[in-house]
């Protein structure tokens, strides 16, 4: 893979009201970093016969998506729409696009939401959301 341009890597929410009430993914505010991470739980099956090496069952585990980004919010629209979700505790459909490798799409619950600003500046916010069900991926 090439190198990537960092803007390109993007947090986006489902808004059912968008595209004229037919739904779309949208930028939920002008994203000045954000990254994801994905884990993969093991299950260590090492025993007595593993001569000395550790083994692992395959395909068992638990898988999780971590996903995070800060910058400016642009509409009032995504500010009240994210804040909703944070106070509600709903589980919404999000797309982490990743420049050059595809889109990874499904639920996640949003775990926190940070809003700061500075006397003279603009708003700032950083959120972070957690995988909360399965999440697919469709390659670029």
């Amino acid at each position: 893979m090439t190198a990537q341009k960092g803007k390109d890597l993007l947090l986006k929410l489902f808004d059912p009201a968008a595209n004229a009430g037919a739904g779309d993914y949208v930028n939920v505010g002008g994203f000045r970093s954000n990254n994801f991470t994905i884990n993969g739980e093991n299950i260590d099956i090492t025993s007595k016969d593993s001569n000395g090496f550790r083994e692992i069952l395959a395909g068992a585990g638990i898988r999780s998506i971590s996903a995070s980004g800060s910058g400016v919010f642009m509409s009032d629209d995504a500010l009240k729409q994210v804040n909703a979700a944070v106070l509600s505790g709903a589980v919404e459909n999000w797309q982490i696009i990743a420049p050059g490798m595809g889109t990874y799409e499904g639920p996640f619950a949003l775990s926190s939401l940070e809003m700061s600003g500075e006397h003279n500046g603009e708003m700032t916010y950083t959120i972070s959301l957690e995988s909360a069900g399965a999440v697919t991926f469709t390659a670029a």
